[in-house]
């Protein structure tokens, strides 16, 4: 390729460059068919940007990955989700730690050949302009779906390959630093939720103290928790079992589109959430239907298919108005605890297990909770000391994560900004 040109995907696919290949039919994978162990499947939902998320790959044994060994992916395969809010500009470029896996049924997979750079094209497919090209072209409007032929006349703009192997290793070392900041968020995160877990799901402290052991803590800490266990209820002595409706205020007040039309706001979806953790910034024409507006100090809880973790702790307020999907249960805390102690419970496992407990709908991706039905789990509730002393201790770790993704927001659009530019050409 000697100068840089125009051409589509399908260009690629008809001159042997490229070959475009659907995920298994759903006849092909069945739920009944995943397994604890085994190949990892990519589904929808964990194509992200550029990447594929781990936390959500499902798995299935040898014997079914044999059957479907043509959906098996290489390094540089690049995937398109095809369903859903995903359809509208998700894509992710297999890495070599990802050999092997499967294509999932909501997937299609591009694998390039020759002179073209599967790094360099998966920039461009991840880039606002082409983003807005696949919103603009999904078949679909309740629900976009994305197709070959779809795919096929997306517009690439072709660099010599020596000029595509540099502009990517220019870009990719934005997505390092973003991905870095992604990881440092993510183990913050969970040295966040693992104190929470010691502290309040398993009473680490308190066994220590009834073995007559080291507790591990500050001895203003320390002294909090008490030194045995009450064992008709299976709590530490003197703390309270409590519906979660006792604590929190739900807040239901609504903005319809006409009265937010003119204002800049801090929009927080499920997309946004699965995204990347940060709520997108857009006018308020953008939003389509009433939002639930956002109180100081709320904590957000995702009534849908809560087997996805999705809990939030915003940010104070940018002086921007704050709103958010009616998916969400808006919760501020009453006076005994706090709103790190009840992020962090809405993130524990056992309290995401009484949510999935407690779903309405049998379809696997429209599974949700009753907000009543939430309110009514129980959880343990211990002298309002404790979840103050917790929220001390932790509020730093989370203002620091969030503050790693805001930069790593600032180097994604500094990012963006530059790719037409280098892509640009000269031909």
């Amino acid at each position: 390729m000697e100068s840089s040109v125009s051409c589509t995907i399908g260009d690629l696919c008809d001159s042997g460059l490229a070959d475009l290949q659907t995920g298994p039919f759903g006849s092909q994978l069945h739920a009944s068919d995943y397994s604890a162990e085994g190949v990892a499947v990519v589904p929808t939902e964990a194509i992200a940007e550029r990447r594929i998320d781990h936390c959500l790959l499902p798995r299935v044994g040898e014997a079914k990955a044999r059957e479907l060994r043509r959906h098996r992916l290489e390094p540089g395969d690049i995937l398109f989700a095809r369903r859903g809010a995903q359809a509208t500009g998700r894509v992710a470029l297999v890495r070599p730690t990802e050999d092997g896996f499967l294509c999932g049924t909501g997937a299609i997979r591009l694998r390039l050949h020759g002179d073209v750079s599967s790094d360099y094209v998966s920039h461009i497919l991840s880039s606002p302009a082409t983003r807005e090209w696949l919103r603009t072209h999904a078949i679909g409007a309740t629900m976009p779906n994305l197709n070959k032929a779809v795919i096929r006349s997306v517009p690439l703009r072709l660099l010599p390959l020596p000029e595509q192997q540099a502009v990517a290793r220019f870009l990719s070392a934005f997505d390092d630093k973003i991905e870095l900041n992604r990881r440092m968020s993510r183990t913050l995160e969970s040295i966040v939720r693992t104190i929470f877990k010691s502290w309040f799901v398993d009473f680490d402290p308190v066994r220590w103290k009834v073995e007559g052991g080291e507790v591990g803590l500050p001895p203003d800490i320390a002294d909090l928790f008490p030194k045995a266990l009450d064992i008709d209820v299976g709590i530490p002595l003197g703390w309270d079992l409590c519906e979660l409706g006792d604590v929190v205020t739900v807040h239901q007040q609504t903005a319809g589109p006409r009265e937010i039309e003119h204002e800049i706001v801090d929009y927080y979806s499920i997309p946004a959430f699965d995204k990347g953790r940060l709520p997108s910034i857009v006018t308020g024409s953008a939003i389509g239907s009433s939002k639930y507006v956002m109180p100081a100090g709320c904590v957000l809880i995702s009534r849908l298919n809560p087997r996805i973790p999705r809990a939030w702790l915003p940010r104070p307020a940018q002086g921007r108005r704050r709103v958010c999907s009616t998916e969400f249960l808006v919760l501020t805390t009453k006076e005994r605890v706090t709103p790190e102690f009840l992020y962090g419970l809405s993130c524990s496992d056992r309290f995401r297990d009484e949510l999935a407990s407690r779903v309405t709908g049998t379809s696997g991706s429209h599974q949700r909770v009753r907000s009543g039905d939430a309110l009514s789990i129980l959880v343990p509730l211990p002298p309002s000391s404790l979840p103050e002393a917790y929220s001390i201790r932790v509020a730093s770790l989370l203002d620091l994560g969030d503050c790693l993704l805001d930069t790593g927001r600032a180097l994604k659009s500094t990012r963006d900004a530059l790719l037409p530019h280098l892509v640009a050409g000269h031909g």
